[in-house]
């Protein structure tokens, strides 16, 4: 109690409470400290107490890219989609956006100011640190092609970082590799547009995903990276998958890339979905299937 009336001094606090209600997935068990820190200030002074206090630290966005499993997480988890939310537009399409951003919201803003290069964004239900962590993309498209610049706590020291020091490709950035580092906020260069046919291009995109995705179901988006050689659903659809189910967790009928918890899934069972799959595709044809989803909480 002590420590958490320390916290709260620099942020919102939630203690022992359940992951499921934290991700997309819906799934996860508790947590012992959920906190959102209120400034920069604020996220190095939690910072300073977790390290003495010798409390372990996760970085969250929006969750949607993230699979806990169904242990408890005795440590401290980090969220910067309440407080650090601001974003700034400048005429020449220069865009700098807190890590708490919404990508579907920024991508919109972006839209109504006449601005192209975020369309892709657009169904992309995170935030803009975690889309910089996993340098997430659609269509082609992917924020290392916008990326000029991130700002990130390292060391204790704020710190801009250009990209090209950041080794980003295919759903990876060297923030993946440096978890200790933490991304406070980007800056991103747009071009102008015409603000109809933004709007049109990310409507028909909309319509698309709504057709073709389980989003009535929760889950974390596509579950696996795209191999060179193919499309991650369709080797899924070839092992005759589609609809497969372990438990409550299900592969979708809907997309093949999507794992679905369908009726109260646990994280175990999601696992072992997912762990099928790869054996199965790698039989048949000698192809790793890669997760794209981030495993948290997992003790092996």
């Amino acid at each position: 109690m002590i420590l958490e009336k320390r916290l709260q001094a620099y942020g919102d606090v939630e203690s022992n409470i359940s992951l499921s209600k934290k991700t997309t997935f819906r799934i996860g068990g508790n947590c012992k400290y959920y906190i959102y820190p209120k400034s920069e200030l604020g996220l190095l002074r939690i910072l300073d107490i977790l390290k003495e206090e010798q409390i372990p630290v996760k970085i969250f966005g929006k969750g949607s890219n993230i699979l806990c499993s169904d242990d408890d997480y005795e440590g401290a988890i980090i969220n910067l989609d309440r407080y650090f939310t601001d974003s700034y537009f400048e005429e020449d399409g220069t865009v700098v956006a807190q890590a708490g951003c919404s990508t579907v919201l920024l991508a919109h803003e972006a839209m109504k100011n006449s601005f192209s290069g975020l369309e892709f964004a657009s169904g992309i239900p995170g935030t803009i640190g975690g889309a910089i962590f996993m340098n997430a993309g659609a269509y082609k498209s992917d924020f290392s092609q916008i990326i000029e610049e991130v700002y990130a706590l390292k060391d204790g020291t704020i710190v801009k970082i250009p990209k090209e020091e950041l080794d980003f490709h295919y759903r990876h950035s060297d923030f993946q590799v440096h978890r200790d580092w933490i991304i406070l906020g980007a800056r991103m260069k747009l071009q102008p547009g015409d603000q109809k046919e933004i709007r049109d291009l990310m409507d028909s995109r909309r319509k698309r995903r709504m057709d073709s995705q389980p989003l009535d179901k929760p889950s974390a988006g596509s579950m696996f990276r795209n191999p060179e050689s193919a499309q991650a659903w369709e080797l899924i659809e070839k092992i005759g998958f589609r609809g497969k189910k372990i438990g409550g967790a299900m592969v979708s009928d809907k997309h093949a890339n999507f794992i679905v918890n369908d009726d109260g899934a646990s994280a175990k069972d999601i696992k072992e979905l997912v762990e099928m799959i790869q054996k199965e595709v790698k039989e048949r044809f000698g192809i790793d299937l890669i997760t794209e989803v981030e495993r948290f909480n997992w003790k092996i």
